[in-house]
């Protein structure tokens, strides 16, 4: 079994492999864990495939626990946030070469402090958290 700890260096690995190849790299995401921020209507047997390549997306974050970015959905600008825990798979579009990982377990313990501060920052009337935001102070 793969260490949790080894999937943002094999996902980081994959995503310049196909970056530097000229390939396309798309993300296969578990939309039911908890944490998942994705437009609805694109998934599809609860799973959602993301084009993450530098054209298709801007301000991509790979962090330890997390992967951000701003794409278009239909034409709106949309922010993506998933936790690591919720990629099933990253690999080139156009030959399926990359990596496959276990389905992610559902917790069924409460959201983490992040997962926390998004729920409790929900807007009632579309039902999506919002993100939080930064500004620069002089």
């Amino acid at each position: 079994m793969l260490p949790e700890s080894a999937k943002p260096y094999l996902l980081n690995a994959v995503y310049q492999w196909c970056v530097d190849q000229g390939h396309t790299p798309y993300i296969l995401v578990v939309v039911a864990y908890p944490g998942v921020s994705v437009p609805s209507g694109y998934e599809k047997d609860g799973r959602m495939i993301l084009d993450v390549s530098p054209r298709a997306c801007h301000s991509l974050s790979m962090a330890d626990d997390w992967i951000s970015f701003n794409a278009r959905f239909g034409g709106v600008a949309r922010t993506v946030d998933v936790p690591m825990a919720a990629v099933a798979a990253i690999y080139a579009a156009e030959t399926q070469e990359g990596i496959g990982f276990a389905d992610p377990e559902i917790p069924t313990t409460p959201p983490s402090s992040r997962e926390r501060g998004a729920v409790e920052n929900a807007d009632t009337s579309s039902g999506k958290p919002e993100r939080p935001s930064l500004r620069v102070v002089k």
